[in-house]
């Protein structure tokens, strides 16, 4: 039996208890969903994502299956689980990319302000719906009609938690940004993401050029039927030597076992560089697509080669590609945004609506702050500095 049930038969909650009782479609696209949510709910987040501490629980809308993650505190926990390290302890790290040492100084003590508020606030005391727990969500094209009776039932199972959606952009979400609002939810920025659009001949010539370095520099192209179980060491470090190392602990710490389960059960489709000569594997990516959509959640390459051997640009160039083989709009995430904008890519603001009437004004008080601090200033310097 579910965890939870709503007032319609459609409507109900799982949990890891209740997760053979999941009635997944009998298609492609539910087997999937099974080989993912599955495992994921037997094992425990930490067993893919070293830095993620949550309870998994399932919500049936229908046909629809949206993972949602529950949490109560661990500030701790990657971004992508806890909205006080994105909004407070990643923000800061970003900050260096102003390139405006005073106006750093000056947001750095206004961040550090506005998270005792957050904490006192307990602002990651959260359900957090359709979380992957990625760097991007991606949604269904249309949202589901039986949304209301789900929130309801979230409500009811959750009372003391804000309820939010992660990963919303207005050029790809408009049915769920609008169904949200109609359901009073508060409307967060987060991030500037980029949306691969056609390119113009600049960009595809550009496009065309990275490509090129693949046979200039001896690297041949190696898709997920050609990767084994004695790669995934290799591909776990390629992800952390950019995410990790060189970017921010507060990226999700991907395991070895998370990429064996994209290896094996196709959740997430991975390809890689190998060098000819070497055979040594030196760059990957892995994406996933919903409804027309993809992303890449793991990318990262050899950080130690030299910059002129243009891994990214080489990588940048293979996941292009995929997306027009594929027929795919690619979602491109955030970050190197001046290298996304020369080959094609369009600026959106990404944004998190969170739930949070039901609660006291104490604990509204935090997102009440970031909402008005981030939509009037965060906005305004995302686009300005186009971060």
């Amino acid at each position: 039996m579910p965890l939870h049930s709503g007032h319609t038969p459609d409507v109900e909650l799982y949990d890891r208890h209740s997760a053979q009782q999941i009635p997944f479609p009998p298609t492609a696209e539910g087997r999937r969903a099974a080989d993912l949510l599955l495992p994921w709910l037997e094992r425990s987040a930490s067993h893919y994502i070293a830095n993620v501490t949550t309870d998994l629980y399932v919500l049936r809308l229908g046909d629809m299956l949206l993972p949602v993650t529950v949490n109560s505190g661990q500030y701790e926990n990657s971004y992508v689980c806890s909205p006080y390290t994105h909004y407070v302890t990643y923000a800061k790290e970003e900050l260096y990319k102003l390139n405006r040492p005073s106006l750093e100084s000056m947001l750095s003590l206004l961040l550090g302000g506005v998270g005792l508020l957050l904490k006192a606030g307990r602002l990651n005391q959260a359900v957090q719906v359709n979380n992957g727990l990625l760097s991007t969500n991606l949604y269904p094209a249309q949202a589901s009609a039986l949304l209301p009776e789900g929130l309801r039932l979230l409500r009811t199972a959750f009372p003391e938690h804000a309820i939010l959606f992660r990963s919303l952009t207005p050029g790809l979400n408009e049915s769920w940004i609008r169904s949200l609002r109609e359901e009073r939810f508060r409307f967060v920025p987060s991030r500037q993401v980029y949306v691969f659009r056609p390119p113009n001949a600049k960009a595809r010539w550009l496009i065309k050029r990275d490509r090129q370095l693949l046979a200039k520099n001896g690297y041949a192209v190696v898709t997920c039927d050609e990767l084994s179980a004695e790669d995934i060491p290799r591909l776990k470090s390629l992800y952390d030597m950019l995410y990790l190392e060189k970017h921010s602990r507060c990226n999700p710490w991907f395991t070895e076992a998370f990429f064996a389960q994209a290896l094996q059960s196709g959740t997430l489709r991975l390809h890689a560089l190998r060098h000819q000569e070497t055979g040594r594997l030196d760059a990957v990516l892995g994406f996933y697509g919903i409804d027309g959509v993809m992303t890449t959640p793991v990318f990262g390459y050899d950080t130690s080669l030299t910059k002129e051997l243009g891994l990214y640009r080489m990588l940048s160039a293979v996941l292009i590609g995929l997306s027009e083989q594929l027929g795919l709009q690619l979602h491109e995430s955030s970050g190197a945004a001046e290298f996304k904008r020369n080959r094609g890519a369009a600026a959106d603001i990404e944004y998190s609506a969170v739930f949070d009437a039901h609660l006291p004004w104490s604990r509204r008080a935090g997102w009440i702050a970031l909402d008005r601090l981030l939509n009037r200033i965060g906005v305004p310097l995302m686009r300005k500095w186009k971060l």
